[in-house]
Parts: C-alpha cells; sequence; structure tokens
C-alpha cells in the first residue's frame, strides 16, 4: 500500500478536534447507502411491476396475430399449416373466431367478445374456481345434449349473477328475419367454467366457446377471425413478426403484442427511467456532502499538505490523497446501499405484508393490481448501473477539491505559521 492510502485512510479517523469533519463524512457515507438503497429498491418495483402488466396481457393476448383486411379469413387450415411451415419458434398456432355480443341471464346483462377457440388453448392454463383445465375442456368440448359449453371470467359471472352449469343467453349482433321483424339470434349456453380475475381488463372481456360451436352460432362457417401464434418466448415476436410480413402478402394483417400494447409498456419503460433520473438526485446530493467534506479537510490539513509537499510529496501525490478518500466514502456508501437495497428488494413482499399486519392497514392491494404478492424483480443490471453511477458521481465530487490541494503552495500555507 503507497503512502497514499494510509493518509487517506488516516484522515478519515478524526482526532478529538476534529470530530465534527469525521461525522460528516459518516453522513456523507450514510446518503450514498440511502440513495442507492432506494434507487435499487425502486428500479426493482418497476420491474416487477413491469413483468406483472406484461404477464397480465399475455394472459390472453397472443404473441403474434393473423387477420385480414376487411373480414374474416378462407380457407384458413392451409394458412394454420403454412404458419407452421415457416415459424418454427411456434409452440402452437390456433385459429379463433370472435364477435362482440350481449349475455343475459337472471335479469343482467354483461357485455362481452364471445371467442371461439380450440383445445389446448393457452386460456386453460390459468386458474379456474372449482374445477381444473382437464374438466373446463371436457364440460366445453363434450359435445353432448344440451347447451354447449362457454367459459366466462369472474367479473362477467359476478355481474350476471350465474355459477357454474348455470345457463346465458348470448346474443351477438346478428337478427333472424321473421313475418314480425327482425328478431335478435339468442342461444342458450351452459357455464363450464369461471376463470379467476387477476386484474387485467382482459380478464373480463373475454368469453369463451368451442370454436365449431362459435362458427355455427355466428354465421362464419370455415371462416376464422383471424390466427394465434404462440412462441417459445415473448422476446420472439418482433422477429416473427417480420418474417411473416414479408411471407403473407396483402390482405393479411401481422401484429406482434408489442403492437398491441406495446405503448403502454413502454410508459412502465420511461416511468422507470424517471424515477432513476430523480432518485439520483438523493446520490448527487450525498456527493457534495463528499466534496463539502473534502474541502473542510483540506481547509483543515492545509499544515500537514505544505509538510508533505516539502518533504517531496509531488502534486500528483496530493491529489491521489484526497480523491482516495472521497473513492473510499463512495465505495463504502455504495457497498452499505447495494447491500441494503438488494436486501430490501428480494424481501418486499414479506416486508410490506408485515407492515400492514403491524399497522393494520392495506398497502397493497392484490385485487386491485391483480398480484398474489408485491412485485419485486431485482434485476442484475440496473443494480450494476446504480452502482456505477454512484461511483462516477461519487468520484466526480473529489475533483476539484483534490486539486486545490494539489494546486496548495506550500510557502504560503506556512507563512504565518
Amino acid at each position: 500500500m503507497g503512502y497514499e492510502w494510509f493518509v487517506s485512510l488516516r484522515y478519515l479517523r478524526a482526532k478529538r478536534k476534529q470530530t465534527f469533519i469525521s461525522v460528516i463524512s459518516f453522513i456523507s457515507i450514510a446518503g450514498v447507502t440511502l440513495g442507492v438503497a432506494a434507487l435499487i429498491v425502486v428500479l426493482a418495483v418497476m420491474t416487477g411491476f413491469h413483468d406483472g402488466v406484461r404477464q397480465q396481457i399475455l394472459g390472453n393476448v397472443p404473441h403474434v396475430l393473423i387477420q385480414q383486411q376487411g373480414g374474416a379469413i378462407d380457407g384458413y387450415p392451409q394458412l394454420v399449416k403454412t404458419v407452421r411451415q415457416q415459424v418454427p419458434e411456434a409452440v402452437a398456432v390456433n385459429p379463433f373466431v370472435s364477435k362482440e355480443a350481449m349475455l343475459l341471464a337472471r335479469g343482467n346483462v354483461a357485455a362481452v367478445n364471445v371467442k371461439g377457440i380450440e383445445r389446448g388453448n393457452k386460456v386453460f392454463r390459468q386458474p379456474f374456481f372449482q374445477s381444473t383445465d382437464e374438466q373446463v375442456q371436457a364440460a366445453l368440448y363434450s359435445g353432448s345434449d344440451g347447451p354447449p359449453g362457454i367459459v366466462l371470467g369472474l367479473d362477467t359471472a359476478s355481474t350476471l349473477g350465474v355459477g357454474l352449469g348455470d345457463t346465458v343467453n348470448v346474443i351477438p349482433p346478428k337478427f333472424n328475419v321473421t313475418p314480425f321483424g327482425l328478431i335478435p339470434k339468442m342461444k342458450p349456453f351452459r357455464v363450464a367454467g369461471i376463470f379467476q380475475h387477476r386484474g387485467g381488463f382482459l380478464d373480463a372481456y373475454f368469453a369463451y366457446v368451442d370454436l365449431r360451436q362459435a362458427q355455427q352460432f355466428l354465421d362464419a362457417n370455415g371462416q376464422a377471425s383471424g390466427v394465434e401464434i404462440e412462441l417459445v418466448s415473448f422476446e420472439q415476436s418482433r422477429q416473427v413478426t417480420q418474417r411473416l410480413r414479408d411471407s403473407l402478402p396483402y390482405p393479411y394483417l401481422v401484429s406482434s403484442w408489442e403492437d398491441l400494447f406495446g405503448s403502454f409498456l413502454s410508459a412502465l419503460k420511461l416511468e422507470k427511467l424517471g424515477l432513476f433520473i430523480v432518485l439520483g438526485i438523493i446520490v448527487l446530493v450525498a456527493a457534495f456532502n463528499i466534496a463539502t467534506t473534502l474541502i473542510m479537510i483540506v481547509m483543515e490539513k492545509h499544515k500537514d499538505i505544505a509538510i508533505l509537499r516539502s518533504m517531496g510529496a509531488n502534486s500528483r501525490s496530493i491529489l491521489q490523497i484526497f480523491v482516495f478518500q472521497g473513492l473510499i466514502v463512495g465505495s463504502l456508501g455504495t457497498a452499505l446501499g447495494t447491500l441494503l437495497g438488494v436486501t430490501l428488494a428480494g424481501n418486499a413482499d414479506p416486508i410490506i405484508k408485515g407492515l400492514e399486519r403491524l399497522l393494520k392497514v392495506r398497502i397493497f392491494d392484490q385485487a386491485v393490481y391483480g398480484m398474489e404478492r408485491f412485485p419485486s424483480v431485482v434485476n442484475a443490471d440496473d443494480v450494476i448501473a446504480v452502482a456505477l453511477t454512484a461511483m462516477v458521481i461519487c468520484l466526480l465530487a473529489t475533483i476539484y477539491p483534490a486539486w486545490r490541494a494539489s494546486r496548495m503552495d506550500p510557502g504560503e500555507a506556512l507563512r504565518y505559521e
């Protein structure tokens, strides 16, 4: 260890007359610690919310969607076959039929999008009330006598006042021509399943039926409203979408989930960046404390600096002494803040629940956000970015005081001593 490090460490240990400077040093370390910890926790929470919202969106939205301009897709089986050949990343390629409709039951009305889907659709991977996905699919595709099955969201079922096994009347925007005029087309369906509400608006908007039943009921025999593609990873949607756009000519329209809801997630990313900048000011304030501490030490140690210069220490060594001192404060604060922030972010859910029990208040309402636990995901890149930013700010804060110390004239400093 060079003498520059030794002198830097010695200046951090205050003598009796310099206790005030030592206290300011500890305040600077605490400021950097709190700033770094706050940044890590907030970024982890924002990342958790971002992932939670994305999961809610992708619960009912396909990774890639193919539709046809101006109407339904005729001969969709050939399109499904072509997509499966061109997209090896596809886990599932499912046609569907959808149409807005009204549901009527027990004098109650609800507006939904009736969607005809095939067996094995990813919709059946979400939790259902009082039944499993196998039971729901068996009831929906049984083909037994009686009304066909329909799967509703919890909000829709609550609005209609129905439960499993009850009957609802589906009224699409189609009419039968009779001698008495136009009569709305209506068909009874039996509730085969109710999926749990996760807070997303899409959960309450869709009602699912068998694809064949939907085609017959909505006068779409041999047609599909679109084709949904599920990929191995949602991150592949952009390149797959571009590939399909190049291979499928007009009038086919190919959209990724980012095209449909990407603007909302982009707003969350922008909010995350804004919070990073705002909370970074906390670290900046702590860096000003470091600069203030070093300036006071330079003023206090002007005799020591002059003696060192007279003993042969050059200006570069004096500069290094005070830069090292600032880096020690910044490194301690950054290390402690990183440890504190990662610990708090990693245990955010039990901490929030503990505070709720202790204070008897509701801090995080799971029903509102549709998430089972408080979202907090520690991203290694975010932690590294926060630590590097804090270290750079602390380093910049040491430059001016260290430069002033290195420019001090030993003759002037000792003239009146």
